[in-house]
Parts: structure tokens; C-alpha cells; sequence
């Protein structure tokens, strides 16, 4: 195959209207041919925009980039859907050879696609992802437990780097596209990638700060976002729940018969009530814990067998019966 290679960039935005013009502005330099840092050619082909239905005036303005950019397209969602679910939408609205993913807050810097995609022709990878070369801008508490959520995770997934993880990609279009095709509801995006692609490698890249907006993320938002990738990994922690159970079978007859001993050599004063408390309040924690893992598990089977979408395109809402009013 000839000819530059040919990028499509996804960008879900959920709080961009004070962030993303910047945003296009700066890949508007990449949609004329660039030579990348290994001598390849590339292009940026199309911006697709998906409109997650935030709260601020997004609408309004990847309306005025489309129409100012004829290689901005938007892709529209019937409500709110979540990051991971917006980007699987714009992926499966792609053309390009290659498709990289972008934060709309600026954070992720456009120059650097020359950068990964050398790392993946010359490693042969099917998706790249940006290492940050500097600690995010965050805080150190937020950073901390991103570092510690992906060192759970990467003990719970065969094959998956989730310390490797970072919304800053550049991934094969085919594998992208079969991602976005057959992820079903409530799925970790990087997950499901790693259940398909060959080789995922990284790539130094400076992350800049995030621009002037809050953040769209709260702590339940965050810790969410944790379960989902930990319910994504697969069904490890349903074999823990299996192996707490069992451990705590073993366990009973131990505690039994030391207790029994203790209180015939009258060394082990075990006050009946005040035991008995203890060992049913651990006892029922474990057991509620652990329905409640398998719950969310049964939550996800179900949800997948009613049918619910992962996303729902649809049109500009300014295009149908809710915008009359606005024309």
C-alpha cells in the first residue's frame, strides 16, 4: 500500500465548549501530509466529535467546527453514554487506516501522532498508547489510586498492561472497528482491546495540563469507572469469592477447636456474646460482599440480554421536531 497513512481521530466530548476549538484548530495542521519523526507520511483524514450530551454548550460548538471544517464530522448520542461508550461510537464511524483517540480538554498533544505511529510501524503494533513521560495533572492523591486501581487490574486480566492504559491511542483501524462492533454494555474499552489486538506497546508522549474546566469526574464517577475495569478483566474475582468461601470453611473448624482448647487449659478467655458478634458481623460481610460481586456480574449478563445498547446514535436533535423551535 502507497501513499501517506491515513488517520481518523476520535474525540468524545463531554465538557468541550471552551476546550475543543483549540483542540481542531491544532489538529488542523495535520490534515495537509506531515512527515512523522521516523520519515513516514501521514494525514489526519477526518475529527469525528461525539457529543456525549454533557452539560455545557458542546452542541453549539462542534456545530460551528463542522461547518467550519469540511474534515470535522460529528457523531451524535441520544443521552449520555459515558467516555468509554462515545469513543467505541466514534471508532465505529471511522474510515482511517489508523484511528487515535484524544481527550478534548487539550491535554493530549496532536505533534505526538507522528510519534506513535513510528513506535507502531517499527514494533509492528497493533495499538499504541502515549506513556506519560511527566505525572499527570491531577493531584497526588487521584494519581496514587489510578496507579493502584491498574495494579489490581493487571493481576486480574491474562495479557492486559492496565498500567499501560491512557486514553491517548493511536490503534490498526480493523482491530478498532471489530472492538467497537462486538463490545457489549458496561465494557472497559482497553479491556476489550486487549482481547484482540496482537501487540499493544507504548510511546513516550509530554501530557500538557488539562484546560480551563472542571473536571468531569467525580469520586463516585472515578471508583465506577474502577469497578467497571475490574468487572471487564473477567471472572477472577468470582473464583476469589469461590476461594473466600472455601477458605472460610477450612478456616471455621480451626477457630473452633482453638477456642475449645483456650477455654479447657483456661488460657483463652473468649467472652461468648462478644465473639459470637464479631465472627457473625465477618461472617455476613463476606457473604454480602460477595453477593454483591456476583450481582454486578449477573447485572451485566442481563443487561446484555435485554438488550441494552452500548450507544445509540442518532441526529443533530436541531435537525428534528425538538429544534423547530430553534430555527
Amino acid at each position: 500500500m502507497t501513499g501517506p497513512h491515513q488517520v481518523s481521530v476520535v474525540i468524545p466530548v463531554y465538557q468541550g465548549e471552551r476546550t475543543l476549538a483549540a483542540v481542531v484548530e491544532e489538529l488542523a495542521a495535520s490534515v495537509a501530509i506531515r512527515v512523522s519523526p521516523g520519515g513516514r507520511q501521514y494525514q489526519v483524514a477526518e475529527v469525528l466529535l461525539v457529543h456525549d450530551c454533557g452539560p455545557d454548550a458542546s452542541d453549539d460548538t462542534i456545530r460551528h467546527l463542522c461547518a467550519e471544517h469540511d474534515w470535522a464530522r460529528p457523531v451524535w448520542l441520544s443521552r449520555n453514554f459515558g467516555q468509554h461508550a462515545a469513543t467505541l461510537a466514534g471508532i465505529a464511524a471511522s474510515g482511517g487506516e489508523w484511528v487515535a483517540t484524544l481527550d478534548e480538554d487539550g491535554q493530549h498533544d496532536p505533534e505526538a501522532l507522528g510519534s506513535l505511529l513510528d513506535t507502531a510501524m517499527d514494533q509492528q503494533a497493533d495499538v499504541v498508547y502515549a506513556k506519560p513521560t511527566n505525572e499527570p495533572p491531577h493531584g497526588p492523591v487521584r494519581n496514587l489510586a489510578s496507579r493502584g486501581a491498574k495494579a489490581v487490574v493487571e493481576r486480574l486480566t491474562k495479557g492486559a498492561q492496565a498500567s499501560d492504559f491512557n486514553s491517548y491511542r493511536l490503534i490498526l483501524g480493523e482491530v478498532a472497528r471489530s472492538v467497537a462492533a462486538y463490545a457489549g454494555p458496561g465494557i472497559y474499552l482497553d479491556v476489550a482491546i486487549s482481547w484482540v489486538a496482537r501487540r499493544a506497546v507504548t510511546s513516550p508522549v509530554e501530557m500538557r495540563r488539562e484546560g480551563d474546566r472542571p473536571s468531569g469526574y467525580s469520586m463516585r464517577t472515578l471508583v465506577s469507572h474502577f469497578w467497571r475495569l475490574v468487572l471487564s478483566s473477567g471472572t477472577r474475582p468470582l473464583r476469589w469469592v469461590s476461594v473466600l468461601g472455601a477458605t472460610a470453611v477450612l478456616l471455621a473448624p480451626v477457630i473452633a477447636l482453638v477456642l475449645l482448647i483456650g477455654k479447657a487449659l483456661g488460657s483463652w478467655d473468649a467472652p461468648g456474646w462478644t465473639s459470637t458478634m464479631i465472627l457473625l458481623m465477618v461472617a455476613t460481610g463476606v457473604i454480602l460482599f460477595s453477593l454483591g460481586v456476583i450481582a454486578e456480574y449477573v447485572g451485566m449478563a442481563v443487561n446484555m440480554a435485554m438488550g441494552k445498547p452500548l450507544y445509540l446514535p442518532v441526529r443533530d436533535r436541531r435537525d428534528g421536531p425538538l429544534g423547530r423551535d430553534a430555527r
